[in-house]
This record gives structure tokens, sequence and C-alpha cells, in this order.
């Protein structure tokens, strides 16, 4: 008889600067192989050090730690949605996994988590947009609650080819 592969114990916690090297290990291997990200280029460590950085507040990135090893195997973060000061009570959400720990729903505890910081912080709505054959993501969100608004089309390029992308909000 065969066994489904534990779950791994893992820590959910605010990112510091100290995890900037494995954040940047997972989010780089996205911008690299997938279109989960629009970004094109990979992040120094520096770099990643002055976002964690910038991610204080109510804009915070938070990780999920394995709790045998210390890695950082995902992380979550909240940004501006948009600039104006109308927009201000409206965030968007970032979750992002180590892709050898997908499955194993981390990605879901990463993005409750990053909800009740939202909520917290006295937030009304989070925004997610994901490339629109992401199906993993589009049922993490909706696993949560996130509803979905419209897809926006042909609004990314990347690995030569035209990316609709999905955008989903939930109402806190």
């Amino acid at each position: 008889m065969s066994s489904a592969p534990s779950q791994p114990q893992v820590t959910i916690r605010r990112a510091t600067v100290d995890d900037a090297a494995g954040i940047a290990e997972i989010y780089n291997a996205e911008v690299l192989n997938s279109t989960s990200t629009m970004d094109m280029v990979p992040r120094t460590i520096e770099e990643q050090r002055d976002w964690i950085q910038r991610r204080s507040g109510a804009f915070s990135a938070i990780v999920a730690c394995d709790e045998t090893t210390g890695e950082v195997v995902g992380f979550a973060s909240l940004s501006k949605y948009k600039e104006r000061a109308a927009y201000s009570t409206t965030v968007e959400d970032s979750v992002y996994v180590a892709r050898d720990h997908h499955g194993r729903g981390i990605g879901q505890l990463l993005l409750s988590a990053i909800c009740d910081t939202a909520r917290d912080g006295g937030f009304h709505s989070i925004i997610a947009r994901i490339e629109a054959s992401g199906e993993g993501s589009l049922a993490l969100h909706r696993s949560v609650g996130f509803e979905l608004l419209g897809i926006e089309r042909q609004v990314g390029r990347k690995f030569n080819r035209w990316l609709d992308v999905a955008v989903m909000q939930l109402m806190l």
C-alpha cells in the first residue's frame, strides 16, 4: 500500500531581508520558466532585499518556511492596486510556491494568511491578476472566495506569445 506524500510542516511569518535568497530563488524560477509573472528579468539578491524592505506595514510580505529545514518554500505579498488615492482601500496579491512544493496546500495557507493581513490592514478588496492559462492559480484563488471579474486579452507578451490575464477579486 502506498501512502500519499506527507505535507510539510510550515510556519507562516512576516518576511525579513534574511529571506531574500529563498524568495529570489522561487521567484526567479518563475521569471525564467513560466508565465506566472510578467517579469522577464530575474532579481538579484540585493533587489530582492530592497523589495522586502519596501513591504512593510499593510503592504507586507510573508513567507512559508519548512519547520524542519528552515527553508523558504513560498511567499505572498500585498501591493498597491493603483496609485490614485481613491483606490487606496484595494490591494493586489501575489503568491508563489517553490515548484517542488506545489500541490501540498502551501499556496492556500499563504493566500489565506495574506487575505487576513489585508483584512486586518483595513482593506476593502483584493485583486488578483493571473495569467489566464494558470489553472492552479485560478483554482487556488477560487478556493478562498475570489471571483472571476473578466479576462484582459493579449495584454502581456512572454516566450514569444501573447498572454491573457484573468482578473479576480475578493471582497473583504
